[in-house]
């Protein structure tokens, strides 16, 4: 191994930065990033660009550490054996250890017309996309919004703007809010004008270029479709010939480390630990991409990674610029009955907001100083849990 240990991560986003900073703590570690663009995207804020009140990006300069390379290329295929990726332009960044933190995008719809027709809002190049769309119609047009946390903040931001929304949930609206909460965000949603569309026959089955239908028959009008529901993730691990779940994140056990090549360590959205992946969140990128660093961090100093420790506070949904909710969770990121709102709730989501850039910002000034909520003990339960279900399954073939 040469004097520096060389560490590339793939992927710019909250997990990626995270990691990158962290293994700043050691002066004898070189860490090239690569990212598909020159900014870092707040990704919690797309629907607000969506919407036109906030742009969405920050410097690079302002939460990467100076000692880090910044690549603005595409990874397109990781060789393990070589230890080595192959970029788009057609060059090649070889590696000691590897951070797999490409993120997670927009989900295959499977609806008949949804590829086509809709807008999806997972990107940064998405939500200009609908941002220019928005734009361009008429401030009447009706609007239909695929529900989950992202479609409930795009509805409130874009009914708050004035715009006809018709949000329709395929069943029950924020199904990871409790009873209390929902209802919270239906009367909010209610109150900005917002035509609220729940249960079973609600689910769509076709999107068409001015309409959208649903399970029951009912045909509605739409001149600007969006579809928030679902994410997907790049294929590049599975590509690459490593191991990954059935959606195609990389699979590791509880240190983050791939399955397949203990050189490869995931963070963030791309990761799928013992096949048991956190949500898909912020609240899990940045520990997980701390976790990764130090993962590697540990492997370069000869000792046993730890398992990875995370625990979940709760879930925050803006709901327009003047109101919010936060919904407190148990250790397991399952719903309390305890939850925020209305203004209160607003302004516990701008600081989430502020200060998950905040920790990126801090983690780059004093590699090593992040911290975060644990949960363990939870974990083992969980893992305990999955394999008595498949002993009895097993049993009862």
């Amino acid at each position: 191994m040469a004097e520096n240990t060389e560490t590339v991560v793939i992927g710019g986003g909250y997990a990626g930065v995270m990691a990158a900073n962290r293994l700043m703590q050691r002066d004898d570690v070189t860490v090239t990033l690569i990212n598909c663009r020159p900014d870092f995207v707040e990704r919690i804020r797309l629907h607000q660009l969506a919407g036109g009140t906030h742009e969405a990006v920050s410097d690079y300069r302002k939460v990467l550490g100076e000692r880090i390379r910044l690549v603005v290329d595409t990874v397109t295929r990781i060789d393990a054996t070589g230890r080595w990726v192959e970029l788009a332009s057609g060059d090649t960044v070889g590696y000691d250890y590897l951070i797999y933190a490409v993120g997670s995008g927009s989900a295959d719809p499977g609806v008949p017309g949804a590829a086509e027709f809709a807008h999806p809002i997972a990107t940064f190049e998405e939500a200009q996309r609908l941002r220019s769309v928005l734009d361009a119609a008429p401030a009447t047009a009706p609007v239909v919004v695929g529900a989950g946390p992202t479609g409930i903040e795009t509805a409130a931001e874009l009914a708050e703007a004035g715009r006809t929304v018709t949000l329709i949930c395929g069943g029950l609206l924020g199904p990871y809010l409790h009873p209390n909460g929902r209802r919270s965000v239906v009367a909010r949603l209610t109150g900005l004008g917002v035509t609220v569309l729940q249960g079973p026959d609600t689910k769509v089955t076709e999107v068409t270029g001015d309409t959208v239908r649903l399970g029951d028959g009912r045909e509605l009008s739409s001149e600007v479709t969006l579809w928030t529901a679902g994410f997907g993730v790049p294929d590049l691990a599975a590509r690459s010939g490593l191991s990954t779940d059935t959606l195609g994140r990389l699979l590791t056990d509880e240190t983050l480390t791939s399955i397949d090549d203990e050189r490869i360590v995931a963070a963030g959205d791309s990761a799928a630990p013992s096949d048991m992946p956190f949500r898909m969140s912020c609240q899990a990128a940045g520990p997980l991409g701390a976790h990764a660093a130090d993962t590697v961090l540990s492997r370069i100093a000869s000792k046993g990674p730890a398992p990875i420790d995370l625990g979940f506070a709760g879930q925050c949904i803006s709901l327009g610029r003047r109101a919010g909710i936060f919904q407190f969770a148990h250790w397991n990121d399952t719903a309390k009955r305890l939850h925020l709102g209305g203004r209160t709730g607003a302004k516990v989501k701008e600081l989430v907001c502020k200060h998950t850039i905040k920790q990126l910002v801090n983690e780059a000034r004093k590699p090593g100083s992040h911290t975060w909520a644990k949960g363990v003990q939870g974990r083992r339960l969980l893992r305990a849990q999955r394999r008595e279900t498949a002993a009895t399954a097993e049993q009862s073939a």
